[in-house]
């Protein structure tokens, strides 16, 4: 028996968990059976019927897309739009359609980084880091049992800040409770006082994930009954969020910079501020509509900032702070597909993989 659907939607959403997707994002399996055996993987930046049609040729059964086909509901499958039509064919030919949208744009090694890489930057971080996605847990154990309970809530997926893993914070003190007499004490007696050395721990973990995490605390915790706390915290998860900045080794000129972005992005144009006659180090970028990160860029010191869908009177808002490039939707996110190919070929190397060839930028330009 081979992979199944579902075996590479859970490893995709490991790396871009579905929880990190902004609120009207549709990043998840638009049709599909999620049980059927993956006969062949079809990478895109978007789903249309040419693309339906691609992989019916190619025999893949999954296309993985950036962008959702749907976004809002559907209310009808009349075949009347262009969305109806490519969710059709795909149900008719047993085609699934998995998005995977903002979750992979806010991951540290997503879609920014990605261009990041292709333009040669170093020392990435993520320009607008997201908050309110982590929570802390306390809890407080024997001090004989401590290793073994830590072990189970980092293996679950707490005490992860930034590259540091099995990160805790320890204190030792002294538990006190006395048993009922309905209890089934591990330590002490029913009815008799109990002085236990314990050690109070404290974990950062993704809030998503304390359901589970809490979970295997418990089933590796000795006592009956865990004593424990939960808060949401307000601090800045720095490997996840929206754009990144980078710098480059070796400064460049603007004018060649420029260049440098149309050869290594394959633009035909592009669109940018006025230029401020100086060296470009720092570099910020926003795979699609970005404008939102404008104020981010120009605190973070950026030199140029890259995004796409810049209205007109967006562009005064760099008061000669930073040049903005508007490079394109399409073309801004068009390498998201040769990061999901190389991304599902390393864990699935046994399964017919394939990078779209059709074209499905709807904009033209001469």
């Amino acid at each position: 028996m081979g992979y199944r659907i579902q075996d590479v939607i859970s490893y995709l959403e490991q790396l871009a968990p579905p929880a990190y997707q902004e609120s009207y994002d549709n990043a998840t399996l638009i049709c599909g059976d999620r049980s059927a055996e993956v006969k062949g993987i079809l990478c895109t930046l978007d789903c249309t019927e040419a693309v339906v049609d691609e992989a019916i040729r190619l025999g893949a059964n999954l296309i993985v897309a950036h962008h959702p086909i749907v976004f809002k509901g559907l209310k009808s499958l009349t075949g009347k739009n262009y969305v109806e039509r490519t969710v059709i064919k795909a149900i008719k030919n047993d085609v699934a359609i998995y998005a995977i949208h903002t979750n992979l744009d806010h991951v540290s090694m997503g879609v920014n980084k990605r261009i990041c890489d292709r333009l040669g930057l170093s020392h990435t971080k993520i320009l607008q880091p997201k908050k309110q996605i982590l929570n802390k847990l306390v809890f407080f154990v024997p001090v004989k049992d401590k290793d073994k309970v830590l072990e189970a809530v980092f293996s679950a997926g707490a005490g992860q800040i930034g590259e540091y893993k099995d990160c805790s914070f320890q204190v030792e003190g002294m538990g006190t409770y006395t048993p009922s007499e309905n209890a089934n004490p591990h330590l002490g007696q029913r009815g008799v006082p109990q002085f236990e050395k314990e050690v109070r721990v404290e974990v950062i973990l993704p809030a998503f994930q304390s359901n589970r995490i809490i979970s295997e605390m418990k089933k590796a915790h000795p006592y009956e009954e865990v004593a424990y706390y939960l808060s949401a915290l307000e601090n800045e998860n720095q490997e996840i969020g929206a754009g990144m900045i980078g710098t480059l080794d070796n400064p460049m000129g603007e004018l060649d910079f420029l260049d440098h972005l149309k050869e290594k992005m394959n633009l035909k144009i592009l669109k940018h501020t006025a230029l401020k006659n100086k060296p470009v180090k720092k570099v910020a970028v926003c795979g699609g509509a970005g404008i939102f990160l404008l104020s981010d860029a120009k605190r973070s010191g950026a030199d140029v900032f890259i995004t796409s869908d810049v209205k007109y009177h967006e562009f005064f808002d760099t008061e000669g702070q930073l040049v903005l490039c508007d490079i394109g939707h399409y073309e801004s996110e068009i390498f998201t597909k040769e990061l999901l190919g190389e991304l599902l070929s390393q864990n699935f190397p046994n399964i017919a993989l394939y990078l779209t060839k059709v074209v499905t930028n709807p904009t033209s330009y001469r």
